[in-house]
């Protein structure tokens, strides 16, 4: 059994039509299932529907042989038992700093508030800077407006949330899309079946975004 993990939302709809390419449709529409281990076409697959933050962690145990998952979320995770063997290319956006339009650079320490911890200290430290990194799990662009922070650290697609509240993209950390994980060990154990897989899926991602 081969067990591929995603997360609802632009991740898995964005998929879908890629495994499909693979001859692996889930019989049931995750969108709409209550169910979190949904079957597929193939008797040997099946899908695990899990948060997109913890994609890896259950790729890295074993839990799932491969996954689907943002780079920011890969970047962030850093966990070595896994590997990243193809850029699906699909839901692109940037991991950027945002602040307040026309702000000054503020003096002393920085104050940075996102759920991006691990990523914005290695970007300050790389760059010299003390930061004081504040924790949180949404409404970002709120931090800067109440003065719980100078800067943010987030993902900006069209970056139309940032101007309605009166910030601006700044400094890009990463550009961001979607990519095929695999479990170390499934790739040793299940070699020839994964290998195909990750073959099959890089040609239909070649078809739908030929350089």
């Amino acid at each position: 059994m081969l067990t591929i993990a995603l997360s609802k939302g632009r991740i898995l709809d964005d998929t879908l039509p890629l495994l499909a390419a693979a001859g692996i449709v889930p019989t049931e529409n995750p969108d709409k299932s209550r169910k979190l281990i949904i079957p597929t076409t193939q008797d040997d697959v099946r899908l695990l529907i899990v948060r997109a933050t913890d994609v890896p962690t259950y790729v890295e145990h074993g839990a799932a042989d491969l996954g689907v998952a943002g780079k920011d979320v890969l970047l962030e995770y850093g966990g070595q038992g896994i590997y990243e063997p193809l850029d699906l290319r699909i839901a692109l956006c940037k991991l950027m700093t945002a602040g307040a339009v026309g702000a000054p650079e503020p003096k002393g320490r920085l104050r940075v508030a996102t759920k991006f911890v691990n990523v914005a200290k290695r970007y300050y430290a790389e760059q010299g800077r003390q930061v004081d990194i504040i924790k949180l799990y949404g409404s970002m662009e709120l931090a800067p407006l109440v003065g719980l922070a100078d800067k943010i650290i987030d993902v900006v697609d069209t970056g139309n949330t940032l101007r309605a509240n009166g910030l601006e993209a700044q400094e890009l950390i990463a550009h961001i899309s979607s990519r095929l994980i695999v479990n170390k060990a499934s790739m040793k154990m299940q070699h020839a079946r994964i290998q195909e897989l990750i073959d099959t899926l890089r040609e239909a991602v070649e078809a739908r975004h030929p350089r």
